[in-house]
C-alpha cells in the first residue's frame, strides 16, 4: 500500500512512561488518558488506513468509523488517537474486546450494536508535511483547527495547559473509565517508539484474599506463577478478581514453600470447588470464577491449585473493569491483621462519573 504521504504505515507510535505525579514546572500540555485501543489513521483520498500500537491494521474490526472519518479529517492527513467505545455515561473496554473476531458478521453485528468512536489527539501529517519535528504546542494547535467543527463518531480530545484543570480531571475521569491523564512538552516533537510522554495514571490498594495460585510455567512444584484474588460481595459470595504476579524469582521459589501449609484439605469447604459446574452458568449469574478459558490464548493452561481461604494479600491496582481487575496487580504485603471476610467490594473507592457527554456531545 503506497499512500501521497510524507511517510508511510506502519509507524511506531510515541509511547509514555509512567510517573507518580502532574509535572509541577512551565510548558506542559495535558490531556485524559483515554481506555481505549491505540489507533493512528493514515488517510489520502478515499483510502483510510487505521494502524493499532502493535502495527497492526485495524479497520477490519471498525468499519462503521471509515465513513466518518472521510467526513471529519483532511483528504491527506495522518492522526494520532485512540478508539474507544461508550456506553451509559462510561468508556466499556470490554465492548472493545469483542470486536477482535475473526467472524466478520459477528463484528459487523457487534458495529451496529455497539459503535466505536476515535478521539483524535494529535496531527502527524497534513497533505505533503510532515509535523512530526513540529512543536506539540503548534501540532495541537493546527489539529484544533481542522478538527474543530468535527462531528461524532469523531472526536478532539479536551486538553489544557492548566495544571490545576488537569489535577480536576484526574480526580473526576475515572468513573467514566479515563485511565488518568497525560502531559506532554508543549515544545516537544513526536517522537515514534520512544516514551516521550508522561502518563499518570489512577493507582490504590485493596485487600484481597488469597484463595489460589497457579504454576510458573516451567512445572508444578518449582515456582508459584501467580496469586488468584477474591472479594466478598454483600452476599458473602467470594468472586474471583484477578491476580497478582509481581514477584521476583527467589520469591516466587519461597512461595512454594510458604504456601504449602494452605493446600492441606484446601478443597474442603472451598468456596471456588464447584467452579467447573460453576462456569457453565456464569454468563447467568455474573459471578468471576479461576478457571474459565482464556479469551487471550486457548492453549493457555488456566488450570489453579486451590488455597484455604485464609491469607490477605494488600495489592495495587489502576482499574477496574466491571467487577474485576483490568490488569494484574503488584503485590504490595501480607495482611495478618485482616480478616478474610472483610476483603469485600465495598473497599473500592466510588468515583462519581464523568459526564462523558461534554465531550461526546460535542467539541466546544
Amino acid at each position: 500500500m503506497a499512500l501521497r504521504l510524507p511517510f508511510q504505515p506502519p509507524l511506531e507510535p510515541m509511547l509514555a512512561k509512567a510517573v507518580d505525579e502532574l509535572p509541577t514546572d512551565d510548558g506542559w500540555l495535558f490531556e485524559p488518558k483515554w481506555d481505549g485501543f491505540r489507533a493512528l489513521v493514515f488517510r489520502d483520498g478515499d483510502e483510510v488506513y487505521t494502524q493499532s500500537r502493535d502495527l497492526k491494521p485495524l479497520d477490519r474490526y471498525f468499519p462503521e468509523l471509515a465513513a466518518p472519518l472521510r467526513a471529519a479529517i483532511p483528504e491527506r492527513c495522518v492522526l494520532d488517537g485512540e478508539v474507544v467505545i461508550s456506553h451509559d455515561g462510561a468508556l466499556d473496554f470490554e465492548a472493545l474486546l469483542l470486536r477482535i473476531h475473526p467472524a466478520e458478521s459477528r463484528v459487523r453485528m457487534l458495529a451496529e450494536a455497539s459503535p466505536a468512536s476515535f478521539v483524535a489527539w494529535d496531527l502527524l501529517a497534513l497533505g505533503a508535511e510532515d509535523l512530526r519535528a513540529v512543536p506539540q504546542g503548534e501540532r495541537r494547535a493546527r489539529l484544533e483547527a481542522i478538527l474543530g467543527a468535527a462531528e461524532p463518531p469523531v472526536h478532539l480530545t479536551p486538553a489544557t495547559r492548566d495544571r490545576a484543570t488537569a489535577a480536576d480531571w484526574f480526580r473526576r475521569f475515572e468513573g467514566a473509565g479515563l485511565d488518568g491523564v497525560i502531559a506532554k512538552r508543549l515544545d516537544g516533537s513526536y517522537q515514534p517508539g520512544k516514551r516521550a510522554m508522561l502518563k499518570i495514571k489512577h493507582q490504590r490498594t485493596v485487600d484481597c484474599v488469597v484463595a489460589g495460585f497457579r504454576w510458573h510455567k516451567n512445572g508444578p512444584g518449582t515456582h508459584v506463577g501467580s496469586l488468584l484474588l477474591g472479594l466478598f460481595d454483600g452476599e458473602g459470595t467470594l468472586h474471583h478478581v484477578g491476580i497478582t504476579s509481581s514477584f521476583t524469582w527467589d520469591r516466587r521459589a519461597a512461595l512454594v514453600e510458604e504456601l504449602a501449609p494452605l493446600r492441606e484439605n484446601a478443597l474442603d469447604g472451598h468456596p471456588w470447588s464447584g467452579w467447573a459446574e460453576w462456569a457453565a452458568a456464569q454468563e447467568a449469574s455474573g459471578q468471576r470464577v479461576p478457571g474459565a478459558t482464556s479469551r487471550w490464548n486457548r492453549g493457555k493452561d488456566l488450570s489453579w491449585e486451590p488455597l484455604r481461604a485464609e491469607r490477605v494479600a494488600e495489592v495495587a491496582y489502576d482499574h477496574l473493569q466491571g467487577t474485576r481487575f483490568r490488569h494484574a496487580t503488584t503485590f504490595k504485603r501480607w495482611r495478618p491483621d485482616k480478616p478474610p471476610e472483610a476483603c469485600r467490594y465495598d473497599q473500592l473507592e466510588e468515583t462519581a462519573p464523568f459526564e462523558l457527554a461534554r465531550i461526546f456531545g460535542g467539541n466546544g
